[in-house]
């Protein structure tokens, strides 16, 4: 018995789901370690098969160089869209980092086994935020729709801008430490005050040692006033959820 095994087909779909595949290894939220690697191979190989149709019109020449060439440049392409949505995602966890760093909880940093990191109290809590929000508000769909649209405008056998992607970095490092400062700046600007007061308060009365009061001060502060923060987070994610799919579009040349 014979079989005819479309060759080019598979090798298409296999190359698209290694794009696929890095970048879901750092795309949000779904680059999460709880997410074991066998999900992540099978839902490349899912995401890949309906965009067989604009795989298949540039797959690469059966030569083992070229197919080499090929799969190194799709780890590239995916890597690259997956950097930058975490780019601009991080934006949260950033704006989290800094209400620990002014609020006094920069210190009590444990060791998270989902990142494998240390991270802070508020800089953890607002990523799980986040998460929640980008699923509730089906975020992740966009992501997803932002990213399956580079395999139509930027096909397999496509050249890849580096000078776009370092335009796109470079805008999104902008719009990331921005978009922190404008989510835990109306905190710390409440933060920066109290300390002012503290400072004025030990000049009028010394023997008050105002600055041992300020640590609890500053941690009732930030923990009475932080649900201000957490508010403005859901049209903030959008907002850079918009911001992420644009530059992924942007740099796959859509």
């Amino acid at each position: 018995m014979n079989w005819d095994v479309p060759i080019s087909e598979i090798l298409a779909v296999m190359l698209g789901a290694t794009r696929c595949g890095a970048w879901l290894m750092l795309c949000p939220p779904f680059n999460s370690r709880l997410i074991p690697t066998q999900i992540k191979v099978l839902l490349s190989i899912g995401l890949a098969l309906p965009m067989a149709p604009f795989l298949t019109a540039s797959t690469p020449s059966l030569e083992t160089s070229a197919i080499i060439g090929s799969a190194a440049l799709q780890v590239f392409v995916g890597a690259a869209l997956g950097f930058i949505t975490y780019l601009y995602f991080a934006a949260i966890q950033a704006a989290g980092d800094l209400l620990d760093l002014f609020g006094g909880f920069a210190l009590a940093s444990a060791y998270d086994p989902m990142s494998q990191n240390q991270s802070s109290i508020f800089g953890r809590f607002y990523n799980l935020l986040a998460v929640t929000l980008l699923f509730a508000s089906d975020g992740h769909q966009m992501i997803l729709r932002g990213f399956l649209h580079s395999y139509e405008t930027l096909p397999l056998d496509a050249t890849f801008s580096l000078e776009t992607l370092g335009k796109v970095l470079t805008q999104g490092i902008g719009e990331m430490f921005l978009a922190a400062l404008q989510i835990a700046g109306p905190l710390i600007a409440v933060l920066f005050l109290t300390d002012v007061a503290f400072g004025l308060l030990n000049r009028v009365a010394p023997a008050l040692n105002a600055f041992q009061l300020g640590f609890p001060a500053k941690i009732l502060l930030t923990l009475t006033l932080s649900g201000t923060a957490i508010a403005i987070l859901p049209r903030a994610l959008d907002e850079l959820v918009d911001q992420a799919v644009v530059a992924v579009v942007r740099l796959s040349g859509g």
